[in-house]
């Protein structure tokens, strides 16, 4: 479920690209459509056709990703840390062991 959710996002928002690029550009340059000289629509038919096709593309978009959000959510099973703290580890008490004594050394010094 969750690999064809993420499919069908990729390819919406590969065409929500294509139909921001095939919009008329007004001076930023980054516009591929718009043909000023005619073709198969009239300028304004086309620009609200993509644009109705963007507004439709982003909000499919948007709610495919809300879907993804939620099902990657679904699988955790702890929200918190501070829902399920670690329990307490027991304090040992340690023996209290005296310093041990100097010894003399085995070898004699030279003087």
């Amino acid at each position: 479920m969750t690999t064809i959710l993420l499919i069908v996002h990729v390819l919406i928002a590969v065409a929500l690209v294509i139909t921001v690029l095939l919009q008329r550009s007004e001076g930023g340059a980054l516009g591929i459509g718009g043909n000023p000289a005619g073709g198969l629509m009239t300028s304004r038919g086309a620009g609200n056709l993509l644009t109705r096709t963007t507004a439709i593309l982003a909000a499919v978009f948007m709610v495919t990703s809300i879907v993804l959000a939620i099902i990657a959510g679904a699988g955790s099973s702890s929200r918190s840390l501070f829902d399920n703290p670690p329990p307490p580890e027991p304090v040992q008490q340690q023996e209290q062991q005296q310093p041990a004594a100097p010894t003399q050394p085995s070898v004699p010094l030279s003087r």
